[in-house]
């Protein structure tokens, strides 16, 4: 499966948190790359577009059940540097095992 970096919206509320909006569905998010900075704090706005999905970010300790039909808010501040893979943590198919993504946080 090839990765493209997507364009992600990129909001800023008041409080100075980035607001990213992620999408999921079988079998893909959208963006599956996202790019962060190292101690800026970022809210993750995860919707489904189908069904039940999960958001599994394992080094940063985050897994999160994605409702279909609502936006689930995921807020973090990234710690390090470094690539880290995000997957779906709710079995949704054959190509399950394929959904997935990575965030980047660059220093």
């Amino acid at each position: 499966m090839i990765s493209l970096l997507l364009a992600a919206a990129i909001l800023v509320p008041n409080d100075g948190a980035q607001v990213i909006q992620l999408t999921a569905k079988k079998f893909e998010f959208s963006p599956a790359v996202i790019e962060l900075r190292v101690g800026v704090p970022v809210v993750l706005e995860v919707s489904s577009l189908d069904r039940k999905h999960g958001f599994a970010l394992p080094d940063f300790k985050i897994d999160e059940q994605i409702e279909a039909g609502g936006v689930t808010r995921i807020r973090f501040v990234p710690d390090r540097a470094g690539s880290f893979a995000f997957h779906c943590s709710v079995f949704c198919g054959s190509g399950h095992e394929d959904m997935g993504g990575t965030i980047v946080v660059k220093p």
